[in-house]
């Protein structure tokens, strides 16, 4: 038996990198596990410039400075450092346009190494706090999960794949999906959020009986 489970993320939102790292937890402890995942494109900044921007001025405009950032993102780093997950939000100075970064996912995909390349993109932009709107970064990546960089470098100066992208991001805007993560299970049911381990272990058991 397998089971879809479609995952609708952006490789810059810290809660898809927390809820990633949940699942991957319950998955590991659960091997023989039922789920196809397929991740999907949403921009949390889909009004982004193509190059980001300054990460100080970007804070400004949506948490009106400093002080409403460290508000905002304490949650996340409370729930970050109890999924032992490391976030550098001190390190990063762009935030950038994820539309590249998600072209990057989809050609992954295509090669069967699309959860490679959002693991990789987790950690290039939570951990390393690099560019990951920039094109050598994304080639680099490319490069570190065995797909061929000097394709990727050439396909990222061209225009294709975009306009797909756009149109799966609001699609998913289209059936009611305002926040990621969210996980969608058989094309039926949409969990909302980084759910513990706890739940997607309750998935598994419930899908396991029910077979």
């Amino acid at each position: 038996m397998t089971v879809k489970l479609d995952i609708i993320s952006d490789p810059i939102c810290p809660w898809c990198y927390i809820g990633k790292a949940h699942l991957d937890k319950a998955l590991a402890d659960h091997p023989d596990h039922p789920f196809v995942i397929e991740w999907h494109p949403f921009q949390l900044n889909p009004d982004m410039p193509r190059e980001g921007m300054d990460r100080r001025a970007y804070l400004e405009g949506k948490f009106g400075g400093k002080e409403g950032a460290v508000r905002a993102y304490a949650p996340v780093v409370e729930h970050a450092e109890k999924a032992g997950l490391t976030i550098n939000f001190e390190a990063m100075q762009r935030t950038p346009n994820t539309l590249d970064a998600h072209r990057l996912i989809h050609w992954a995909g295509i090669e069967g190494r699309q959860t490679a390349a959002v693991s990789a993109l987790f950690k290039a932009y939570f951990i390393d706090a690099r560019d990951i709107g920039d094109a050598e970064v994304l080639a680099d990546i490319a490069d570190s999960i065995e797909m061929d960089a000097s394709v990727v470098a050439r396909l990222l100066q061209t225009d294709e794949d975009t306009q797909m992208i756009r149109d799966r991001d609001a699609h998913s805007r289209q059936m009611g999906v305002t926040s990621v993560p969210t996980f969608i299970l058989a094309n039926q049911h949409a969990i909302p959020g980084a759910q513990p381990p706890e739940l997607w272990a309750k998935v598994i058991a419930d899908l396991s009986a029910a077979a």
